[in-house]
């Protein structure tokens, strides 16, 4: 008698059977509010020239669109793991996404900065509740193996797209009106929050509820918007400025209080313990560089192209979307490639071509540069970077911790990610200002703030040769990436 070479129908390995109709609706839910939480990391970026001539607003004022989403995401996201383990994964969800709704009419609707700002970092938070317990859900709505593997791979597939996504319906809608960037999420929120009513489940208690940790959230949150509000305050008032002064010793107590109430408390946010596993601590810092060079770098080309060249908002996405497509296109199949060719050989290969893309991203601050040779070349060396890293990083992050404290440690890894893109464009603005870009007529005026995107990219290979590869497990695979890490 012949043995059957088919896995049993329960095992792991067993051909993923076809999603009923509740599955493919949840899916297409939690796969939408990825996209949408994903569009809103970049629709604001190229409508910010817009909104300073509608709103009569400085470089130093609208960084803060920017920087505020991040903010909300980065700063609260461990917190809102506490949030979600206290109060379930369903009502938590369900309500961040009307919250989001609510906040994409109030920012879009906005006639001054404060309210604008404010919704963009109340936005950023429900991302943060919203983008892991996605995946959470996932995990338990549909079964283990390939199953669950295939639902993993569209959530994060969708949400690799929604960078580039993001670029080309805002250069879109902001030839129409910049407002539509930030009202458009509204309908789509409130019609992902009418089927969700029906579809997503309920958890079961995964045990005693955590501490909130409030005041850790709260002091590092405000602790990293008093950074950015010193960073970019010294240009136009100087170090010696009342204003700067206060703004970095508050954000000095504040961090300062931050470390000792999470040293202090029994069951902190922050582990700084974590970062010693050498692997979690090398991805860390190569997730900054690549991250914080690459919204740094978007940031520069975006004013010089449209204020100083006068190109259009939809000319500009165009010519900034070769720097995220690559991800786009390769998403699917991350997988493969870490199990092809392993996490360490894919971030040696990928750190250096963003340091070698801002690098001849010099050469496009001249007079009227030439998009094919000047531009466009430096666009898809740091696309074909994140391509190569961006999976690999996540993957690296958790590779060498214990298994019982890998959601820490992405929770850690994701939340140094996204501080990057709150102080690199910060500092990017700051050395903006200090040389009278952007609305110089001389296209040199970037160059400063180029430099310094070079220097932040240059930490990338600097991390990539410190890595060790990811060993296989006895099955011969990788843990694939999360899907809310957007470095």
């Amino acid at each position: 008698m012949k043995s059957s070479t088919h896995a049993p129908a329960g095992s792991p390995d067993a051909a993923p059977g076809p999603w009923d109709a509740g599955q493919w609706g949840l899916l297409v839910v939690l796969a939408g509010n990825m996209l949408i939480d994903s569009l809103e990391v970049s629709t604001a970026m190229v409508a910010l020239p817009s909104i300073g001539r509608d709103l009569h607003l400085s470089l130093t004022v609208l960084q803060g669109v920017v920087t505020g989403f991040a903010l909300g995401f980065g700063a609260l996201l461990l917190f809102g793991a506490r949030v979600v383990d206290r109060l379930g994964r369903r009502p938590v969800y369900l309500s961040a996404l009307v919250v989001f709704a609510v906040a994409s009419v109030a920012g879009g609707l906005a006639g001054g900065p404060v309210l604008l700002i404010a919704c963009r970092v109340v936005k950023g938070f429900c991302a943060a509740l919203t983008a892991p317990t996605g995946l959470a859900i996932i995990t338990t709505a549909f079964p283990e193996g390939r199953t669950r593997s295939r639902a993993v791979s569209v959530y994060a597939f969708v949400g690799a797209c929604g960078f580039t996504g993001g670029l080309l319906l805002s250069g879109a809608l902001t030839e129409a009106d910049w407002r539509w960037t930030f009202l458009f999420p509204a309908p789509v929120m409130l019609v992902l929050f009418a089927f969700g009513l029906r579809l997503i489940p309920a958890s079961a208690s995964a045990g005693p509820a955590r501490r909130l940790d409030l005041a850790g959230a709260a002091t590092l949150t405000v602790g990293l918007a008093a950074v950015v509000t010193g960073i970019v305050q010294v240009p136009g008032r100087s170090w010696g400025s009342p204003l700067v002064i206060g703004a970095f010793a508050a954000a000095a107590a504040l961090l300062a209080a931050f470390l000792v109430i999470e040293r202090t408390a029994a069951d902190p946010l922050f582990r700084p313990a974590l970062l010693a596993h050498r692997d979690l601590a090398r991805a860390v810092l190569g997730a900054v560089a690549l991250n914080g060079s690459y919204l740094g770098l978007l940031l520069v080309a975006t004013f010089q192209l449209q204020t100083t060249e006068g190109w259009s908002p939809a000319r500009t996405a165009l010519a900034l979307l070769p720097a995220s497509l690559p991800l786009t296109v390769t998403a699917p199949l991350s997988g493969r490639l870490i199990e092809r060719f392993g996490t360490r050989r894919l971030i040696a290969l990928g750190a250096p071509a963003p340091l070698l893309g801002h690098l001849l991203y010099l050469r496009a601050l001249t007079p009227h540069p030439a998009y094919a040779t000047d531009v466009l070349p430096a666009m898809l060396l740091v696309g074909i970077g994140f391509a190569l890293c961006f999976a690999a990083l996540n993957v690296q992050a958790a590779a060498g911790v214990p298994a019982a404290d890998r959601s820490a440690a992405t929770g850690h890894y994701q939340t140094a990610v996204q501080t990057a893109a709150v102080l690199a464009p910060a500092l990017v603005t700051a050395l903006l200002l200090s040389s009278g870009a952007p609305g110089s007529p001389a296209a040199g005026a970037y160059r400063p703030a180029v430099w310094l995107v070079v220097a932040l990219g240059g930490l990338g290979p600097v991390a990539a040769m410190a890595h060790r590869p990811v060993r296989r497990s006895a099955s011969g695979r990788t843990a694939g990436p999360h899907p809310a890490a957007r470095p």
